[in-house]
């Protein structure tokens, strides 16, 4: 069993294994007990009632966290011509096709989403032996295929806080959603939006209970468990 230092074992004499906390005691207590030196990134982990192996019961989704990640987030864009100046105009760091392509191939792997247009799909197809594993491959399910005309939305929206999840082969997600020195409501907005996108993909071959349970932490922090039914019925406010 691997070792903890002081703090951690210090954070963790203080949350009561016993009790499932509330989503604000939960965040509160995660602000409470990080003790890094620096800015500390805040996950969610939820156990889903899934089976993987089953194409009908994969869990996957995109969602745009309304307090941001709290990180710089690197935007490559495969496009060419007309599709490529919109890109290059709304801010996208990288915008081309063959020359990135290269690249990634060579073992760059120097951004941190990926968006390409419909009509270069079939000169990066070859990409997702490299892409595919971290998460990177263009994917319509995840919305990272999209018209020219929508580039400028789909770029502001990675910039401003859009991320993906999906389900592992142990049946859980784990999402960022935010930093420990966001406001207690700004993580709250964010779980909040990541809940509710994930009841949203509620696989139709689920059967039973689908969430089982809720656990958020700091990078450096005890796991705190939420209480289920309040977690799972957490929306987005008005």
């Amino acid at each position: 069993m691997a070792k903890h230092g002081k703090k951690y074992v210090t954070a963790r004499e203080k949350i009561d294994n016993s009790k499932a906390y509330s989503p604000a005691e939960g965040v509160a207590m995660v602000k409470e007990l990080a003790h890094a030196s620096f800015n500390e990134t805040v996950d969610l982990h939820v156990r889903l009632g899934v089976d993987p192996r089953h194409a009908d019961q994969q869990v996957r989704g995109v969602v745009s966290l309304p307090s941001g990640t709290g990180k710089v987030v690197r935007i490559l864009v495969f496009a060419e011509g007309e599709a490529a100046r919109i890109a290059q105009e709304a801010g996208a760091d990288y915008v081309g096709v063959d020359e990135y392509a290269q690249k990634i191939q060579e073992g760059w792997i120097d951004f941190d989403v990926t968006l390409a247009v419909p009509q270069v799909m079939g000169k990066i197809g070859r990409l997702g032996r490299y892409l595919g594993r971290r998460g990177l491959m263009p994917n319509p399910k995840a919305g990272t295929i999209v018209q020219p005309e929508d580039l400028p939305r789909a770029i502001k929206e990675a910039r401003g806080g859009r991320v993906e999840f999906r389900v592992d082969r142990t049946s859980n997600l784990h999402v960022p959603i935010g930093k420990v020195n966001f406001t207690q409501e700004q993580l709250l907005a964010n779980l909040s939006a990541v809940m509710e996108a994930i009841q949203r993909v509620k696989p139709t071959g689920a059967k039973g209970q689908y969430i089982k349970k809720v656990t958020i932490t700091a990078t450096m922090g005890p796991g705190i468990k939420l209480d289920l039914g309040e977690a799972a019925a957490l929306k987005v406010a008005a």
